[in-house]
């Protein structure tokens, strides 16, 4: 695999003539002419097929992105219906592990990595001044290529004659995920998956190269390291761990393939699940900070602009996410500490798992000492930042606990895991989009969103998080494993309390889909390119000097300003107690 892409990028290297590509045209030709780039995007559903816009290709990752979220959000839903009461039967047990395997995979694969994906493609352009993405056409390339892997990946809930969902869980552990013994895990469902899997990971992999080179050579000139800011140092780590990691699992996946399909025994024979452990956490580990640095770096990001200060410590933050990127390899083993290795490779991996929790506090503190005697603004981006602080202090915690060899080995598969790692993930990560999304709303859509829905959305979403995870840690302790479609009744209330946070959470999300389009379409229009008023604390920058611009353009082109300009979060400061809470 490694070889084919060097080969087609050697061929696009030789009939491209990238210097020929002007983003204004939004496309392009083998052979194009310079003057092309006085010509119009298409409009409508070609502008969509055809771009190379990074804006465009952003928003069509964002699209994605919240599509995924939805389609696993409701699967666990369900999931999460079912285990009301351990009697309870409103799917089988079979379906349900279909929903779980589907959910992680959903969840990690196709919202977490493209929603930060679509984060990037948007902003980092703008805001180291390049004019485009290095290599626009192959971005467009990475984004077509996620559809048919979401598809191969749910084909198996699909009306498909002999063909069922996968049931092996995110982690794909064999004997079960090689189709051994007389189970149902040789069906073709697991195929699809493994192979949406794959191309999901090539789309990573082309993203993580092209933002590279982006960071590297497209920088404008008075953008060097020193000053570049710390979205993109963030978005350059996590690269490079993709880099790294990807196609460690795209090699494993071929392999996993070759066993199912051809016969051979990388995994079937003796000792192969263990290699599957090493070969899959060796990825799956990085994979966690591949989805949290980004996040980090927006609330990094947005924390200073409601704090009416720069942020605290920047070289030591992005120090920190350099250091979390080198760590992060290795460590990967302290999800094995159950599985009988070598007592001394135990150790060491229990000390490299505390020490990466170092930068991941040097963070955390950078963050609280930003808001510490600021002027603080509690504008929804705002509250879902200072949300995501919280969240991961607990989801960090939970997690120290579980680098500790005795407490992993009590704790190990139990609903404690379960509730640390959402803790980061839906906590963590998501609340960090929610911000991003509501932060730079003005930005791509040129409207802004309905401020009390906005923070609806972000009390029901802190509520029924912590809810349902904290429960799921409560479960752990007493000793309830996962990935169980029913339980014990001594287990009933805990499982109950986890259903009704999750549903808290439903309806936040239904309200954040029902603003977030609603606003899209009909918010009040910004004419200000300025909407947070960053200019008074000094804290401006580029993408909205590029939006101001944009603005400007318009309205010397015949457009007309709204009269009424969008206060700070939305709508207009009606009293004392708004203006002192929103601007």
């Amino acid at each position: 695999m490694g070889l084919f892409l060097i080969a087609v990028a050697a061929w696009l290297a030789r009939v491209e003539n990238w210097r020929s590509y002007t983003p204004v045209a939004g496309g392009g030709a083998f052979g194009q002419k310079e003057s092309y780039g006085s010509e119009e995007k298409p409009s409508g559903v070609i502008r969509w097929l055809t771009t190379v816009d990074h804006k465009d290709i952003g928003i069509l990752y964002g699209a994605y992105g919240l599509i995924a979220f939805a389609v696993g959000g409701l699967m666990v839903v369900v999931m999460r219906i079912e285990l009301i009461d351990p009697g309870m039967s409103l799917i089988s047990n079979t379906f349900y592990n279909s929903l779980l395997t589907s959910h992680g995979i959903t969840m990690l694969f196709l919202f977490g990595t493209p929603i930060i994906a679509a984060f990037a493609n948007y902003l980092v352009p703008l805001l180291i001044g390049a004019d485009d993405m290095a290599f626009p056409r192959i971005n467009a390339i990475a984004f077509w290529l996620l559809p048919p892997a979401a598809l191969l990946i749910w084909a198996g809930f699909f009306p498909l004659p002999d063909v069922i969902p996968a049931q092996t869980a995110w982690t794909m552990y064999t004997p079960l995920s090689t189709g051994a013994g007389a189970g149902n895990q040789a069906n073709a469902g697991v195929d699809l998956m493994l192979l949406g899997l794959h191309l999901s990971g090539v789309s990573a992999t082309m993203g993580s190269i092209n933002f590279i080179a982006t960071i590297f050579t497209e920088r404008g000139e008075d953008v060097s390291w020193a000053n570049l800011d710390i979205f993109s140092w963030t978005i350059l780590t996590q690269s490079g761990l993709i880099l790294f990691a990807f196609p460690l699992l795209g090699s494993a996946i071929v392999m996993l393939l070759f066993d199912r399909n051809f016969g051979t025994t990388f995994f079937s024979g003796e000792g192969g699940a263990i290699l599957w452990q090493h070969l899959f956490w060796f990825f799956g580990h990085p994979e966690v900070y591949i989805l949290v640095l980004p996040p980090m770096g927006i609330v990094s990001y947005v924390i200073p602009r409601f704090s009416g200060r720069r942020l605290f410590g920047f070289k030591f933050v992005v120090y920190s996410t350099l250091a979390i990127g080198v760590l992060s390899f290795g460590v990967w083993a302290h999800h094995m500490f159950a599985t009988g290795m070598d007592p001394r490779l135990r150790a060491s991996f229990m000390a490299v798992s505390l020490a990466i929790a170092i930068p991941s506090a040097v963070k955390t503190f950078n963050w609280i000492t930003t808001m510490w005697n600021g002027r603080v603004r509690l504008t929804t981006p705002m509250l879902f930042s200072v949300g995501f602080v919280s969240n991961f202090i607990i989801g960090g915690v939970t997690g120290v606990f579980l680098a500790s060899i005795p407490i992993d080995l009590v704790l190990h598969d139990t609903y404690y895991v379960v509730g640390h790692f959402h803790y980061v993930v839906m906590g963590a990560i998501a609340f960090a989009g929610f911000s991003g999304l509501y932060y730079w709303f003005p930005l791509y859509t040129g409207r802004m969103y309905q401020k009390t829905l906005g923070k609806a959305h972000f009390w029901l979403s802190m509520i029924g998080t912590n809810i349902t995870f904290f429960a799921m840690i409560l479960l752990g302790y007493g000793g309830m494993p996962r990935r169980y479609a029913t339980f014990l009744p001594q287990f009933a209330t805990l499982h109950q309390l986890a259903t009704l946070g999750a549903l808290i959470l439903l309806v936040g999300q239904i309200i954040f889909v029902w603003n977030f389009v609603q606003s899209w379409l009909e918010g009040p229009e910004i004419d200000d390119g300025d909407p947070w008023n960053l200019r008074q604390s000094g804290l401006y920058t580029a993408e909205w000097d590029w939006f101001d611009q944009k603005q400007q353009t318009a309205i010397a082109d015949g457009g007309e300003a709204d009269d009424e300009a969008a206060l700070t979060d939305g709508g207009h400061v009606d009293d004392a107690d708004d203006a002192a809470s929103d601007t």
